[in-house]
């Protein structure tokens, strides 16, 4: 209906063109949107207070030429002037009802179009945790809102590369590591004290049990020959972080390259895989995992520093390397070599993004957690220096969701292991709780995950509320079925003039949106507004289940109104499915 409306206003003001109302040069560009008080019709647009001022016209006085030049349409029934200037447009309810057909001949793949994503080649990179220990509900509500995102931009046509940046190479991965190797010790009988900062969760004891159940005494050294020299782990006296990386380097040394290589990836191997495992059980599906080691390995990092040398951005200072950013819109310029000659984690994410510019996507979207709001400056300084559109980077920021038991808040700190996984969040609420709640809200709010909300059966959970609303239609073609009472499918699109109630009306108005919302949710990279518009949808399937019977004598009126509850069904589960959220035909 927008497509309509915006030929009808284009073809009136070619018309003020001709006619010297308007300029010839003008490009209007015709912003039509929903009324959002129906006394003020259906439809309403701004576009005689656009073109006001290049008119040289009032705008009220403007939209009344444009409305005297639109041709006739049936399917506007009245078009009124508002306000400063508003054009609205009252639409024949009748005519609305070609959204019921539409439905029924598109299934599922009604509210999907190829029109605004076509041809774009779209990557998406989210949840990129590192692999230090399992996924906890802070990254769940980055997989989910990533996951539908990609869904959201796929139903408008584009191709969607899903990716995981695996964080196998630096420092966490050592600390990693080492702790690893130091409960290994443990299980060969070495008494020690266990650093306060490295990994202390459980999973690190399983690991250390199956690697000292592979590799038996082999990789065993003596307690007091790992800690001679060790700085002091004491925090009244000593250097947390020295201590722990004083342990990683007696690790390397002690073990040599090849065995430490054997233990890091021990702890890599059994994290990543339950990591890609969770992940699946919840519906995320990644096209490539990107591993940040294969940039060092592959020579990828060093190009990327040797083309940011030669287009002058790199220099020389206190022994390290940098990257002179702040003359790309950087607040400070950013260490890429230390004075050790390592390189920082800023010069793999250059190379990384210079890997995704030479694979020609047209948009890379990355998914970070809103405390990484700091680092977008330096990342798109680092694409420009490359010689790519900064502009191609959409960096979308997700507040972690805070997890509450009754009033008490539970702490998530991976290092401690004093953390709920995504997989006991699951367990305890379901999938479909999950990943619903996770996107109920923007990405960049703060977010409470209501655990006795996402369980109860009532409808003030609003997954089960719009979940509810599918197997209640369900459940009347259950009623038809047991009853005997025969379904013309055709006769029912012949009579949906029989819908005259105000509940039809609603439901018929709401269906038409479906697709607006579809592609509004994708353009913005706004998944609640899916939300929002299933629980209206819902919420008015529910007062007409209330409100009216279905399986009436009249089989016409019968027909027409199966045909309407089947479309609103059928759009339940189409939106539910790009959530990746089941449509359960009883509850």
């Amino acid at each position: 209906m927008k497509k309509r409306l915006e030929e009808l206003l284009l073809d009136a003001v070619a018309i003020l063109k001709s006619n010297g109302d308007l300029p010839t040069e003008l490009e209007p560009e015709c912003l039509i949107e929903r009324a959002r008080d129906a006394q003020h019709g259906d439809f309403a647009t701004n576009l005689a207070m656009t073109l006001a001022k290049p008119a040289r016209s009032n705008p009220r006085a403007l939209a009344e030429k444009i409305i005297a030049a639109l041709a006739a349409d049936p399917v506007v029934t009245k078009v009124e002037i508002a306000g400063p200037g508003f054009i609205n447009f009252f639409i024949d309810p009748q005519a609305q009802f070609g959204v019921i057909r539409d439905i029924h001949e598109a299934g599922h793949e009604f509210g999907k179009s190829r029109s605004s994503g076509a041809g774009q080649r779209v990557q998406v990179e989210f949840v990129s945790a590192n692999p230090t220990g399992p996924l906890h509900v802070g990254h769940g509500r980055g997989a989910a809102y990533g996951a539908v995102v990609a869904n959201l931009l796929a139903a408008i046509g584009c191709e969607v590369h899903r990716e995981y940046y695996v964080n196998d190479a630096g420092r966490q991965m050592d600390i990693l590591a080492a702790s690893v190797w130091l409960r290994y010790l443990e299980e060969c009988g070495e008494s020690l004290v266990f650093p306060s900062n490295g990994y202390r969760g459980e999973y690190v004891r399983a690991i250390a049990f199956d690697l000292h159940k592979a590799q038996g005494e082999r990789l065993r050294r003596p307690a007091a020959e790992v800690f001679a020299g060790i700085p002091d782990d004491e925090p009244q006296g000593g250097d947390k972080e020295l201590h722990i990386d004083a342990l990683v380097g007696r690790a390397k040394e002690l073990l040599g390259s090849t065995d430490y290589r054997e233990v890091f990836d021990a702890g890599l191997n059994d994290i990543l895989a339950d990591i890609r495992q969770d992940l699946e059980e919840f519906g995320v599906h990644y096209e490539e995992w990107f591993s940040e080691r294969g940039l060092t390995d592959s020579g990828a990092v060093q190009r990327s520093l040797d083309t940011l040398q030669t287009a002058g951005y790199l220099y020389q200072q206190d022994g390290a390397t940098w990257f002179a950013s702040t003359r790309l819109g950087d607040e400070k310029d950013r260490v890429v070599v230390r004075e050790n000659g390592q390189m920082t984690y800023f010069a793999s994410d250059i190379a990384y993004h210079m890997q995704k510019l030479e694979r020609g996507f047209d948009r890379i979207i990355n998914i970070w957690g809103a405390d990484h709001h700091g680092y977008i400056p330096r990342v798109k300084a680092a694409i420009e220096a490359l010689g790519g559109e900064r502009d191609k980077l959409d960096v979308l920021l997700v507040q972690f969701a805070v997890l509450y038991r009754g009033e008490e808040k539970v702490q998530m700190s991976t290092r401690s292991g004093e953390f709920v996984t995504l997989r006991q969040l699951r367990n305890e609420v379901g999938k479909d709780a999950a990943r619903f709640f996770y996107v109920m809200r923007k990405s960049d709010q703060h977010m409470d995950f209501d655990l006795k909300l996402a369980t109860s059966r009532t409808n003030e959970n609003p997954v089960y509320y719009v979940q509810y609303a599918h197997a209640r239609v369900c459940s009347v073609f259950r009623q038809l079925d047991e009853k005997g009472l025969p379904r013309n499918l055709p006769n029912g699109m012949t009579h949906l003039s029989r819908l005259t109630e105000p509940h039809e009306n609603a439901l018929v108005t709401t269906l038409t949106r479906y697709p607006e919302v579809v592609q509004q949710s994708a353009l913005q990279h706004a998944p609640h507004h899916l939300i929002h518009y299933l629980r209206d949808l819902a919420a008015e399937l529910h007062g007409y289940y209330n409100s009216h019977q279905f399986l009436v004598e009249d089989a016409d009126l019968r027909d027409a109104r199966l045909n309407l509850i089947a479309a609103v069904r059928q759009v339940i589960a189409n939106g539910l499915a790009l959530l990746d959220v089941s449509a359960p035909e009883s509850m």
